[in-house]
């Protein structure tokens, strides 16, 4: 930038983007001064090379806000837990079915947690077909990113959405 480009002569860029051509580093720099702009090397391997007339602070001014709009607009994934138990019953298995569904379409992953309590650990192939069910139902939103695997008294598998 500036008093930092070394290297003379150089292909010159106004600041609407059209070609001045090939002047000398001194003359560019009357230019850029006399329009009170700065000077930015854009291409520094070419030879000659590129520099090109700007305002340089405005210029740093919107690449951070372009940034900081696309941080604001950037969908980060998260994990949402829905808790079954084995003996759930159709009316409340259809509501926490509808709650993963609306996970899943946010485009969130869904973790499915079976919670055994008491002698219920003995049957954990209930949970598991609780958990398939499941599977079988969000089929069309979701696909399986972690099988049913038991940890103590719960055992737990994740979906994550289909790409659309």
């Amino acid at each position: 930038m500036n008093e930092q480009i070394r290297i003379s002569p150089i292909r010159l860029i106004d600041e609407e983007g059209g070609q001045v051509g090939i002047v000398s580093l001194d003359d560019a720099r009357a230019r850029a001064a006399q329009r009170g702009l700065d000077l930015v090397e854009v291409a520094p391997d070419s030879r000659p090379p590129v520099v090109r007339m700007m305002d340089y602070g405005k210029y740093k001014y919107k690449a951070a806000r372009a940034a900081r709009e696309a941080r604001r607009k950037q969908h980060t994934v998260q994990i949402k837990e829905v808790k079954f138990r084995p003996g759930i019953e159709d009316h409340d298995y259809e509501f926490k079915l509808r709650h993963a569904r609306r996970f899943l379409q946010e485009g969130n992953k869904v973790k499915l947690t079976m919670m055994f309590r008491g002698r219920q650990v003995t049957h954990p192939e209930l949970g598991r077909d609780v958990l398939l069910r499941l599977t079988s139902d969000l089929g069309e939103w979701a696909m399986i990113e972690q099988y049913p695997n038991f940890e103590g008294r719960q055992m737990s598998m994740i979906l994550k959405p289909l790409k659309s």
